[in-house]
């Protein structure tokens, strides 16, 4: 097979064509999330081998230039296809050439090759709600307190809207932020999310007042509604807002024609308490769903040397 990297639009569309048929394309792997990082200034190819004219396996990779003219290369759930193996070795014989550090990949199915990473970035567990059951049924698949603070949530008087103010969504962020103590992406990465990605949307809820207390950037592909951020006011905790966004949000999919939810990481089952996916996995268990298990993230390290000098300075500082 032959391997080259697509650039033209007749490449491109039939890449999309390819993707969206094979039964192994995603989001992650989708012509949609090229154009979305693009927008954001990311550097991002495609990678095909190719049969007699036909794609057999795929890559998207994201090229993230760091100090010094270095690199690291990130398929995110990828690659796609068969001769998988294959198309590594080109994708880690051109990293080589642009003096990557590593190469990583989270495939949606297993690939023995390279070793375990220690990054968290792509999730190795989810839970998939089946959205072609009747509203009742998905209900009923809940946890009871879920369903319970739905019913607190409208009994608060809250309401939902689809919205496009990312700058009330980003306020919510950082309050979320500052409470969980993470840094947030961001308003630009928000903002490109909800108008590059095809699909995507944004839901806020409202109390009696103007300002909203709680919101869920997410998107549909495919026949996939996809969970990517939620944000909420914690002083406003107690009228469940996030529960009523999430009820709203199935709903939702379901009027978009979706067969899935995807509620998009938790800690794996038997996870250690500190796993970084821990904390919100109580919450999105409450809405019930089957767990689905990913293959870990893989990496191969290009430059050894230069690499754990890297890893040992951001150790040191933090």
């Amino acid at each position: 097979m032959k391997t080259t990297i697509l650039t033209s639009p007749e490449d491109l569309k039939r890449y999309d064509q390819w993707a969206k048929s094979s039964g192994q394309g995603n989001l992650w792997q989708s012509l949609e999330q090229k154009r979305y990082l693009e927008a954001l200034g990311k550097e991002v190819r495609i990678y095909a081998s190719q049969d007699d004219g036909q794609i057999r396996a795929s890559a998207l990779v994201i090229i993230d230039r760091t100090f010094g003219g270095y690199s690291t290369w990130d398929i995110p759930r990828g690659p796609l296809g068969d001769g998988r193996t294959e198309l590594l070795e080109k994708i880690m014989h051109d990293a080589k050439k642009d003096t990557c550090l590593a190469l990583y990949f989270s495939p949606m199915r297993i690939i023995d090759y390279g070793r375990l990473s220690p990054r968290h970035i792509h999730c190795e567990a989810t839970r998939i709600i089946d959205l072609t059951q009747s509203e009742e049924e998905i209900l009923s698949q809940m946890k009871q307190k879920g369903r319970y603070n739905i019913k607190v949530a409208k009994k608060n008087e809250i309401t939902i809207k689809e919205s496009r103010d990312i700058d009330a969504f980003y306020d919510l962020v950082k309050k979320t932020g500052k409470r969980d103590g993470f840094v947030s992406l961001s308003k630009k990465q928000y903002r490109a999310f909800l108008e590059h990605l095809p699909g995507s949307f944004l839901l806020l809820a409202y109390d009696k007042q103007t300002e909203p207390i709680a919101g869920v950037l997410s998107v549909v592909w495919g026949e996939r509604l996809i969970y990517y951020y939620g944000a909420s006011n914690h002083a406003e905790r107690a009228k469940m807002a996030p529960y009523l966004l999430q009820w709203e949000s199935v709903r939702y999919g379901k009027g978009k024609g979706c067969t899935e939810y995807d509620l998009l990481g938790i800690a794996p089952p038997n996870a250690e308490s500190d796993h970084p996916w821990s904390g919100i996995s109580s919450f999105k268990e409450k809405f019930g769903g089957e767990v689905v298990m990913y293959p870990k993230e893989r990496m191969i390290v290009l430059r050894p040397m230069m690499y754990w000098l890297l890893q040992m300075k951001r150790k040191l500082l933090g």
